[in-house]
């Protein structure tokens, strides 16, 4: 299984950084984990659509050619940790490949949401882009060890 993860930007906050890293390095124990940061765009007096356009160009860039890409979205299907390791598990199985995607502060482009084969709620709330990936990693940590019949580790 090849499991990439498209964000925009790098986690600012050291809390939130030192988090992700922590949980990024646990994923390797259970899926080969790429993780490809873009550069944020935007700044003052540029509208949220450039912006979300020139981001979204960006993580499209970065996106794998085959397989699922998930955009990460408020409005997306909400999953259990359970159902979301079993899907995961049947894509492993599969030998497929999956590419998460979150947008910056604007969120994600339509074009994102035009290339994406699924959107994935990871709260049912509109979230800082770094939090959304820290849920996000955290629960693919979960997905492992959950497919391993290991208990959870904090």
């Amino acid at each position: 299984m090849q499991l990439t993860l498209a964000v925009v930007g790098r986690a600012h906050d050291g809390t939130f950084g030192a988090a992700i890293a922590d949980y990024e390095r646990r994923i390797t124990h259970y899926w080969p984990l790429v993780v490809k940061e873009v550069k944020e765009a935007g700044g003052r007096g540029v509208a949220p659509a450039v912006t979300r356009r020139t981001e979204g160009e960006r993580l499209l860039d970065v996106c794998l050619t085959r397989g699922e890409v998930v955009a990460c979205d408020e409005r997306g299907s909400v999953m259990t940790s359970a159902a979301f390791a079993e899907w995961l598990g049947r894509i492993r199985d599969s030998a497929g490949a999956v590419t998460f995607v979150i947008g910056g502060a604007y969120g994600l482009d339509d074009a994102v949401h035009a290339r994406a084969t699924r959107r994935l709620a990871v709260a049912p709330w509109t979230l800082p882009h770094e939090m959304a990936r820290l849920v996000l990693v955290e629960q693919l940590y979960r997905a492992g060890t959950l497919l391993r019949g290991e208990p959870y580790h904090k």
